[in-house]
């Protein structure tokens, strides 16, 4: 099993060190502390209202940057105002839905805000999907309107035109409908509810298609308080980059939310550019910036260059950081605090490292407990009275979090697929535990380290990968009689890559380039398997449980006399196996295109 997060207990004198460090923060986390005690949801406190009251009291701070170029929040509030009232005279108003399909950009951020005042829920798009998953995604908003990037027609020429909603702009044309709008305050946003739907966050779901989890305005004002306010601690000069795309979590509500607690800046990044990371961090005027592991591997495996240290970057919020590179990354870039935290779009509780306490994923002080588990269904245990039982203390266990008025869990937008993900009945009658699916270790002081993913979807490059979608896109090759597809850890690389297991059809020949050319053309970059395993023979039962956790413990490495194909890329498509794939992969060089 692979570990991304360190054993180490968390000690009286790791709290001690991080309070000390907390000090010259004091005032923030004052302001914010109420948040984490009392946050009741019909509160009229939403994110509109938190973002125009930064504007009415510093019009002229930076507000968000793109490409070096600065938007103030007295220009920002005005700009989404006007949107505001665009989509307004639409038809948009609370509790209805703005589809935007956009990479990061000024205007995608500020589409988002124009939704969220009016009480409308903004549906956020994943631009590398295509055919049946965008529709199935575009099907599930039932938006009113949408609105697209010119960046992203690709994904927008693959949605059918009978799931579009009746008002499709692009930024251009939506920009040129708001000319001469209001740019006055929506009297909605003060009335609106904290527990008003806020985002709609697409994750990977073990059918095979995305599910949408729904983000309200309450548990962003969560990651506010708490991630924002008193852990990441931004001062109202700092400016923290996102490089991640703006459909993430990470990006909307951490990285949003920890601007907004503080009254920052946000410098968005169009895309990730390992070479060109430290340029864009530079000219953007960063002090801080997200990530996920993936990431930070891919900085270190560029070659050292002066940039490494020009920029002014002290402190760095995301999860994944991977406790062998955790000290190596901060010292070779300069970085004084890593905030790794850990959380999910549809989980009701999130850690923080809010003590600075190196390689663990964090702190909460919300109600949780880690329970064993069947190594085989993923489901948690139950002792001989039908209650759940508790994992010792330091060893691996499934995380659960109770669900109560106070945490409430806001699900996904199909309750059935909410309800499967909670655990009744867990220690007494009558309580509830959501499930994250995910195994953790406690490391003392409500601290843990992050051990690994449960169940059919495994995370590669940040994203989470559904096994059924990927064996779907195999099977629908025509050589391909059946496949199953699972995770395998490859060393100094984050997460699990795909990895195929192919029953070829009688008679059939491989076909290496045909199958590259097909699953590029179906499947989004990060759900590619990079790895084939050709066999004679699969499992013949429903689920193929069984089989499945023998073909990943076999990995890539244990695969006998069955041939192995690794993805090169967009242009050489799969070829044999060789030694050094793998740390190719690890550090960027495979796949390439």
């Amino acid at each position: 099993m692979t570990t991304t997060a360190s054993a180490n207990k968390v000690g009286i004198a790791d709290i001690a060190k991080g309070l000390v460090d907390m000090a010259p923060s004091v005032p923030l986390i004052l302001r914010h502390a109420p948040g984490l005690i009392h946050r009741p949801a019909d509160a009229k406190r939403t994110i509109g209202q938190v973002f125009q009251k930064h504007a009415a009291a510093h019009p002229d701070r930076p507000f968000v940057r793109f490409e070096g170029n600065s938007t103030t929040y007295g220009q920002a509030n005005r700009t989404v105002n006007r949107y505001a009232s665009t989509l307004s005279g639409l038809g948009v108003g609370e509790g209805d839905v703005v589809a935007i399909l956009a990479k990061n950009s000024t205007t995608s951020l500020l589409l988002m805000l124009a939704s969220v005042k009016l009480g409308a829920v903004a549906g956020m798009l994943n631009y590398n999907q295509r055919g049946k998953v965008i529709e199935h995604s575009m099907s599930l908003l039932g938006a009113k309107v949408l609105v697209w990037d010119p960046e992203t027609s690709e994904a927008l020429d693959s949605i059918p035109k009978s799931v579009l909603p009746e008002h499709v702009f692009d930024f251009a044309a939506f920009d040129e409908a708001s000319q001469g709008q209001s740019e006055v305050n929506p009297a909605i946003t003060e009335s609106l509810p904290a527990s008003t739907k806020a985002f709609y966050i697409f994750t990977s779901g073990t059918t095979g298609l995305p599910k949408a989890s729904v983000m309200s305005h309450n548990r962003w004002l969560a990651s506010m308080a708490g991630i924002g306010g008193m852990a990441v601690r931004l001062r109202h000069s700092d400016t923290l980059y996102v490089p991640l795309p703006l459909y993430h979590n990470n990006a909307l509500s951490v990285s949003l939310s920890s601007v907004l607690a503080a009254g920052a800046c946000i410098a968005i990044g169009k895309q990730f550019s390992a070479s060109k990371f430290w340029d864009d961090v530079i000219l953007n005027r960063a002090t801080a910036f997200c990530y996920i592991g993936e990431l930070c591997r891919y900085l270190l495996a560029q070659p050292p260059k002066k940039t490494d240290r020009l920029h002014s970057v002290r402190l760095i919020v995301g999860n994944g950081m991977r406790p062998e590179i955790w000290d190596e990354f901060a010292q070779r870039f300069g970085i004084e605090r890593i905030v790794e935290f850990y959380g999910a779009s549809e989980l009701n509780l999130a850690f923080v490292n809010a003590f600075g306490v190196k390689r663990t994923a964090g702190f909460c002080p919300l109600p949780y407990k880690v329970v064993q588990y069947d190594d085989e269904t993923g489901e948690p245990k139950r002792n001989g009275s039908g209650r759940l039982v508790e994992s010792p203390k330091g060893t691996p266990g499934l995380l659960i979090a109770e669900i109560s008025d106070r945490v409430p869990v806001d699900g996904y937008t199909d309750s059935a697929a909410t309800e499967k993900k909670i655990i009744r009945d867990a220690f007494s009658t009558g309580d509830s535990w959501f499930n994250s699916g995910d195994l953790v270790r406690e490391q003392g002081f409500k601290h843990i380290a992050f051990v690994d993913r449960l169940g059919d979807t495994f995370r590669w490059k940040g994203e989470n990968v559904a096994t059924t979608e990927v064996e779907g896109a195999v099977d629908g090759h025509e050589c391909v009689e059946q496949s199953v597809v699972y995770g395998v850890a490859i060393p100094d690389s984050d997460g699990k890559a795909g990895m195929a297991a192919v029953k070829l059809r009688d008679g059939a020949q491989f076909d290496p380039a045909s199958i590259a050319e097909h699953l590029y053309k179906t499947l989004p970059a990060y759900a590619l398997p990079l790895f084939i395993r050709l066999v004679d023979e699969l499992e013949a039962t429903s689920t193929f449980k069984s089989r499945k956790v023998e073909l990943r413990e076999d990995g890539y490495s244990g695969t006998g006399d069955d041939p192995v194909y690794v993805l090169a890329g967009r242009k050489d498509g799969y070829v044999e196996i060789y030694d050094d794939y793998p740390a190719d992969v690890a550090n960027a060089r495979a796949p390439r295109g």
